[in-house]
């Protein structure tokens, strides 16, 4: 009997049980129902690579938190971009084994792991086109023998500037060698090691190859492609490569001078917007949220030779040429540079004071805007402005150059005489008036000091035109401009309570 009554016992207990297990699983599948019904995704296998929104969404995109604590990252290339951009199952393959090398990042130990394990879920990067405030980065020379810790020495000392963006100028005409081969080494040693400091990074990307040039071109002077789509298939190849390390593209370099825009076309504001259009929407198809800088222009007169090529277009005649032909429809922001000459920032060109006591007289002699980076950058801005745009300037090249502590003081680079009237502290006290007024003026966006470290690079080298403006002089000083940099900085840090 008592054996029975436990029978019974045990047989409701089982039922009931029963009932409240399929009473759960009721419930949870009706969860998940309602969960991701509607959701046109598999959230139990949903591992693909993301493609960018559309040029619509780019506003949304968020902020990007930086640090400057090295952090390891896969270089992967994502093979789903590659896919989408048309590459072919071989070439895919290809550069999934190319991914699983080792690159000798901190993280190179993860590195070996199959395409699958390195490239998860990758969305579009956020990056800085939310980012309103006025920025200041620095051009770094990457090292040329491949020595990773010369370059985090370099980085080192951005981080000492307290600056958190790079400028690294791409030579297509060096890495992409024959079509579709490419040599990204030197690119890799740049563009790993900035992400392991969490540095943003400005890529300038310049000079075509010869195979990509048109027919009939000067190879002796750099040039554009033949088509605007083979340098963006070059970008495309780049951002598939160093995904979300790439914060800001500008599309080539001083394309109003020939020896940068060797074209059978000649000097063509209108061909050069070609060429940022298929660019933007290249680069905005992959990542909206990279920055997409126009092409620089190189400030000074029109220039034609004796046999009547044109070799160079004035700037401001350029920027109008550009300007009609829709440039700012493709470009986040417009690229300028300007190097000093031997005037400070703050001078309009038709203000300089005669200084009878310098050995260049450009300024003082032959008056024009160009001399002036006051008005340079106050003219581009004032022509986007009647273009009816709210499109801001970003520096991508700034600084003064001095040859006082370069030799014994008394040689500069051809072309470049005005580094002799120029000395260390003037270098040091324009480059910060400099940094003030950009941070004042309201159409400023991103400014690049030229440059940290050319003059090691070049043995400082008073025959490189690069080593006058280094911000580290010979024996490896730190020269006036470079404290200036890092007081600027600390001040800035202070305010915002850091």
């Amino acid at each position: 009997m008592a054996t029975r009554t436990m029978n019974n016992q045990v047989r409701g207990f089982a039922i009931v049980w029963t009932g409240i297990t399929i009473a759960i699983g009721v419930a949870t599948f009706f969860a998940l129902y309602l969960t991701y019904s509607g959701n046109t995704t598999d959230p139990l296998n949903d591992n693909r690579i993301s493609l960018p929104a559309a040029e619509d969404d780019v506003p949304q995109q968020a902020a990007l938190v930086t640090t400057h604590t090295p952090q390891p990252s896969p270089t992967a290339r994502p093979t789903s971009t590659l896919q989408a951009l048309g590459a072919s199952a071989e070439s895919t393959e290809a550069a999934a084994a190319e991914a699983t090398e080792p690159t000798g990042n901190a993280g190179e130990a993860e590195q070996g792991l199959a395409v699958a394990q390195v490239v998860p879920t990758m969305e579009p990067t956020a990056l800085p086109v939310n980012e309103e405030g006025f920025q200041l980065g620095i051009q770094v020379q990457t090292v040329i023998d491949g020595n990773r810790e010369v370059q985090r020495a370099w980085m080192n000392d951005v981080g000492q500037l307290g600056l958190n963006w790079i400028k690294v100028q791409v030579r297509w005409d060096e890495i992409e060698i024959e079509p579709g081969q490419y040599e990204w080494g030197r690119m890799d040693l740049a563009f790993d090691t900035a992400a392991d400091y969490g540095y943003k990074v400005l890529a300038s990307v310049v000079t075509a190859p010869d195979w990509a040039r048109e027919e009939g071109a000067d190879l002796t002077l750099e040039g554009p492609p033949s088509d605007p789509q083979i340098y963006a298939d070059f970008l495309a190849a780049l951002l598939g490569r160093y995904f979300g390390k790439v914060h800001a593209i500008e599309v080539w370099n001083e394309q109003n001078l020939d020896r940068e825009w060797a074209s059978v076309e000649g000097l063509s504001a209108a061909n050069y917007v070609d060429l940022l259009r298929v660019s933007f929407l290249t680069i905005k198809e992959l990542d909206p949220g990279i920055i997409v800088i126009s092409g620089a222009l190189s400030p000074g007169g029109g220039f034609v030779d004796e046999a009547g090529v044109t070799r160079a277009v004035d700037d401001f005649s350029f920027m109008e040429g550009l300007l009609d032909a829709g440039m700012l429809n493709y470009a986040d922001c417009v690229g300028a540079h300007h190097n000093g000459y031997n005037i400070g920032p703050s001078v309009p060109w038709d203000e300089v004071e005669d200084d009878p006591d310098a050995l260049f007289r450009g300024p003082f002699d032959n008056p024009h805007h160009s001399w002036s980076l006051y008005s340079t950058l106050q003219g581009y801005a004032s022509y986007v402005q009647l273009a009816g745009s709210d499109t801001r300037i970003c520096v991508t090249e700034f600084g003064w150059a001095t040859v006082e502590d370069i030799g014994d003081g008394t040689v500069a680079p051809p072309g470049f005489e005005f580094a002799l009237d120029n000395t260390l502290e003037e270098q040091g006290e324009w480059m910060l008036e400099a940094i003030e007024n950009f941070e004042q003026w309201d159409f400023m966006w991103i400014a690049i000091i030229w440059n940290l470290n050319y003059g090691p690079q070049a043995g400082w080298s008073v025959e490189s035109d690069n080593t006058p403006y280094s911000l580290i002089g010979p024996e490896f000083s730190r020269r006036p401009a470079y404290v200036a940099v890092q007081d600027w900085s600390a001040a800035r840090r202070e305010e915002a309570g850091e």
